[in-house]
């Protein structure tokens, strides 16, 4: 999910005791863990809701803890026996085994860039002062932990170059710890920065400070994330307790400030945000030490719209915003110009989402999405179209970076059959000479991905792609799988994977749905699936379902589906709805009880701009028709099912999934297995080592060849 925050507020219900009762109810194939059922019943605007697992909620009860392992003792034990998981597992590991760069970072005329040389558990960050020149391993993640489960998170280079400000992530939490290295020698400070989750730090221009956000510290000394975050600044060489406390939230309980500084310096940038659709700016003056030197002005504090500060030059203010332009734009405003009437539009509102836009080089760049693919513009300033920035394909692009006066930027391209390069653009004349290519060992011109178009329970026209092999019949027999997310305003878009790579070797056949709640097509498509037109992403899922089915792509008997975090939830929602549908699913890391999702993290009140609330009536109305927790029903079939989560996932707690797990292996009318594996050491997801990743898709591609009948041996 995106970088969400959560306001103090929990959920207000009626609980009343509870008795044990004992859940004897299991397939005939697989006798599952007893799971304890309590008379937990909650009271929503007079509707009576039961919760008999809420005790599975309690993650660091002992009994919890014998339940995970007890569930882990039928799953593992399972997967490992399905004969094509060893082979799945050595295809993974080959095909993972090649060199991957990320895009490098300009700062002080030196080059950061992170780099894995294949089989690598966490990417290595170099540095070097020419692209011409061998870089030097500047932190090697590798070296932290034994079982590589301490990740790098960020890194944010001064602007001199002479310093890293760089966060780690200890077994896959959001939690993030920064420290700072000297470039030259490789030492670290003893400045330390704790408390801190979603947010990067700004640099002042002197490269002796930076500005940043924490959560407030608990009695017990650990951060206490239901609080609102809090700005401060840190100057090198001073004690982090004793930090300039620069911005409190005081007028707008469910927001969390960001801090950014402009090139040049002068300006210290906040955002409040407010969850994807809508954000406040402010902005502060500061001094030639970095230190404020003005009052704060609410540029923009009626919280309409979304506003994203791209770049400041001159005393202008560059502003993405989707404000009176639901697909973007860019508006130019002087500084301290308060009227809106007097802002310039640089960029014009175009038929075409601008999904992103940076200052670089004296121009913007402007980052488009045309029918879920990227299309990238330069233009001067003032607004004036230069070019088109030349793409391999039709995929994605993503990058751009850079600081008003640099002469070059650095973006990457992928497909779902061409792994992610790195390419330089010479922003002046739009010239492009590639970085860095990897070199892969799977023979890509055996596939083919073709985009179609197919309309959803509402008449919606809802693009997909679709990658199978060349010569695949369509007559119904080919194994599929269908993924989709659809939510905060994120798009799905090309992009290549060695799981995918994988599968389609195995002879599956891969469709990604462009689902409402996306931005593939602007502000207007993401809200298409949010709140109480959530439904509309289950809705377009399920027709694309309905339409692979139809064009004899695959077959009931060999579709199955997969998303996780929100997309675990789409999954959730799906099979619930439509459990005759899909010969297999896959869940990871879902958020599948919608009417108590906001209670569980520090983030997770600040999905209710996607979701709503379940203390709001009509709001709970719509969440209790899809929530996947209170929508299974006992006695039905519900397909083979696989749901995946991480015991120190702090983003979507993995009670979510605990609880949808023991609800399911209730009430399933059939054999077919629902099984519940979690991973130790774990999170959401980033940062996750590549062995474990490589188990992780063994074992659900493993479940897939049992679960679909695949002749994969």
């Amino acid at each position: 999910m995106r970088r969400v925050i959560l306001s103090a507020l929990t959920l207000v219900c009626g609980c009343t005791a509870s008795t044990p009762q004992t859940d004897s109810n299991a397939t005939a194939s697989i006798h599952y863990p007893v799971t304890r059922r309590v008379d937990q019943v909650d009271m929503y605007h007079g509707v009576h809701v039961a919760d008999p697992y809420r005790w599975l909620e309690n993650l660091d009860s002992a009994k919890t803890k014998e339940w995970v392992k007890a569930q882990n003792a039928i799953s593992r034990p399972y997967l490992e026996s399905i004969p094509a998981r060893e082979r799945i597992k050595q295809r993974l590991t080959q095909l993972w085994n090649y060199e991957r760069f990320d895009v490098p970072v300009k700062r002080g005329g030196r080059y950061f860039y992170l780099r894995n040389d294949g089989l690598q558990n966490q990417s290595v960050l170099y540095v070097t002062n020419s692209l011409a020149s061998p870089a030097r391993v500047l932190l090697d993640p590798n070296s932290l932990s034994t079982d590589a489960t301490i990740s790098l998170g960020e890194f944010v280079p001064s602007p001199d170059g002479k310093l890293l400000a760089y966060s780690l992530s200890d077994g896959g939490s959001d939690w993030r710890t920064w420290h700072f290295r000297e470039i030259d020698s490789g030492r670290d400070l003893p400045d330390v920065l704790r408390f801190i989750k979603f947010s990067d730090v700004a640099w002042t221009a002197d490269s002796k400070s930076v500005y940043y956000t924490r959560y407030p510290v608990r009695a017990d000394g650990t951060g206490d994330d239901s609080k609102q975050r809090v700005m401060y600044r840190h100057v090198l060489g001073s004690e982090s307790g004793a930090d300039a406390l620069i911005y409190t939230v005081t007028e707008h309980p469910t927001a969390n400030p960001y801090a950014s500084i402009s090139d040049d310096g002068r300006y210290l940038f906040i955002v409040l945000y407010n969850g994807s659709q809508s954000n406040a700016l402010y902005y502060r003056t500061l001094g030639k030490d970095g230190s404020p030197d003005s009052p704060l002005i609410k540029l923009v504090d009626n919280f309409d719209s979304a506003y994203d500060i791209v770049g400041e030059y001159q005393n202008v203010f560059y502003v993405h915003t989707t404000a009176q332009a639901p697909n973007g734009r860019v508006l130019a405003i002087p500084a301290g110009e308060l009227d809106s009437s007097k802002w310039r539009v640089s960029i014009p509102e175009s038929e075409h989402a601008m999904v992103a836009a940076t200052v670089v080089g004296h121009r913007i760049i402007s980052q488009y999405l045309q029918d879920a693919h990227s299309v990238v513009a330069v233009s001067s300033l003032q607004g004036e179209r230069q070019y088109e920035v030349k793409l391999p394909d039709l995929g994605n692009a993503d990058g751009f970076t850079g600081e008003v006066d640099d002469t070059e930027t650095f973006f990457s391209y992928t497909d779902f059959l061409t792994p992610a390069s790195v390419s330089k653009l010479d922003i002046s004349d739009g010239t492009v000479s590639v970085f860095r290519a990897p070199s892969v060992s799977f023979d890509a011109t055996k596939y083919v991905t073709e985009q179609v178009f197919y309309k959803s329970k509402d008449g919606t026209r809802v693009p997909m792609f679709i990658t199978h092999r060349r010569d695949a019949p369509r007559d119904g027999s080919s194994p599929l799988m269908l993924y989709g997310y659809g939510g905060f305003n994120i798009p799905q878009l090309p992009g290549f994977s060695v799981p995918t790579a994988v599968w389609l070797e195995m002879g599956g056949t891969f469709a990604l749905a462009n689902l409402r709640g996306g931005s593939e097509y602007g502000e207007a498509w993401h809200r298409a699936g949010t709140k109480l037109q959530k439904q509309n992403v289950f809705d377009d899922f399920i027709s694309a379902a309905e339409y692979l089915i139809a064009e004899k792509y695959t077959s009931k008997e060999k579709l199955s589906i997969r998303g996780r975090s929100n997309g675990g939830l789409l999954v959730g929602a799906t099979i619930t709805q439509r459990p005759e549908l899909f010969a297999a699913a896959l869940p990871a890391v879902g958020v599948l009880d919608m009417l108590r999702y906001h209670t569980a993290s520090g983030n997770a009140r600040q999905w209710s701009a996607d979701y709503g609330l379940s203390e709001n009536a009509d709001e709970f109305e719509a969440l209790y028709a899809y929530s996947p927790l209170h929508n299974v029903k006992d006695g039905t079939c519900y397909p083979p099912t696989l749901i995946t989560t991480a015991d120190h996932d702090d983003r979507v707690v993995p009670w979510h999934s605990f609880k949808f797990a023991a609800t399911l292996q209730h009430a399933q009318g059939c054999p077919n297995p629902i099984l519940l594996r979690v991973e130790t050491r774990a999170g959401h997801g980033l940062g996750k080592p590549v062995w474990m990743q490589i188990e992780d898709w063994a074992d659900q591609w493993a479940f897939l060849v049992k679960a679909l009948r695949m002749q994969f041996e």
